[in-house]
C-alpha cells in the first residue's frame, strides 16, 4: 500500500465512497454527485497549499489511478478551541485487508514528525465496529461519545484522541 495526495482526476474515487448509501451509511447517507468535482478541487488546492493532508489509499501492485480509500487529515474548530481531525473511507471490494489501518497509522506517524497537528481527533459513528475497532487498535484514547455535524448532518459518533 502507498499514499499518494489527492489529484483532480480522483472525482470518481470521491463519488463512488461519498456518493453511495452504503459507503455514507454511518455519516447520514450519501451526498450528491453533482459536488464532488467541487470537494476534490478544494481538497487539491489544501492538500497543495499543505493546510489539510489528503491522501489516497492504493493497493499494493496497483497503479497509481486505482484507488482504494482516503485518510484525510485537517484542522478545524471544535467548541471554540482548534483541533485536528482524521477520518478515513475504504471501498468495499478492498475492506478487511488492513489498508485503512496502515493508511491512519502513516499518516498519524507522518503528523507526528511534522509537529504541527498536535493531538488528533477521529469521531467514527457510534456503530462503526469496524472504524471504533481501528481507533483502538492503533492506540486512540476513547474519550466518550457525542454528536458532530458532518455535511449538515448532526451525527451521533464516538470521540476518539491520540498524540501521534
Amino acid at each position: 500500500m502507498r499514499l499518494r495526495n489527492v489529484e483532480p482526476g480522483d472525482v470518481e474515487a470521491y463519488v463512488r465512497m461519498r456518493c453511495d448509501p452504503a459507503m455514507m451509511a454511518e455519516l447520514g447517507g450519501p451526498l450528491p454527485a453533482e459536488g464532488m468535482a467541487d470537494k476534490v478541487r478544494l481538497d487539491v488546492e489544501r492538500t497543495a497549499a499543505d493546510d489539510w493532508w489528503v491522501r489516497m489509499i492504493v493497493p499494493d501492485g496497483a497503479g497509481p489511478e486505482v484507488v482504494a480509500g482516503t485518510v484525510t487529515l485537517w484542522p478545524h474548530e471544535e467548541d471554540g478551541e482548534r483541533i485536528t481531525e482524521i477520518g478515513w473511507m475504504v471501498l468495499p471490494e478492498f475492506q478487511g485487508r488492513g489498508l485503512a489501518k496502515r493508511a491512519v497509522g502513516e499518516v498519524l506517524e507522518a503528523a507526528g514528525a511534522d509537529g504541527r497537528w498536535g493531538r488528533v481527533h477521529a469521531f467514527p459513528g457510534a456503530t462503526n465496529g469496524a472504524s471504533n475497532a481501528l481507533c483502538r487498535s492503533l492506540g486512540f484514547e476513547l474519550l466518550g461519545d457525542r454528536e458532530v455535524v458532518f455535511a449538515g448532518r448532526v451525527l451521533r459518533t464516538n470521540h476518539w484522541v491520540i498524540e501521534p
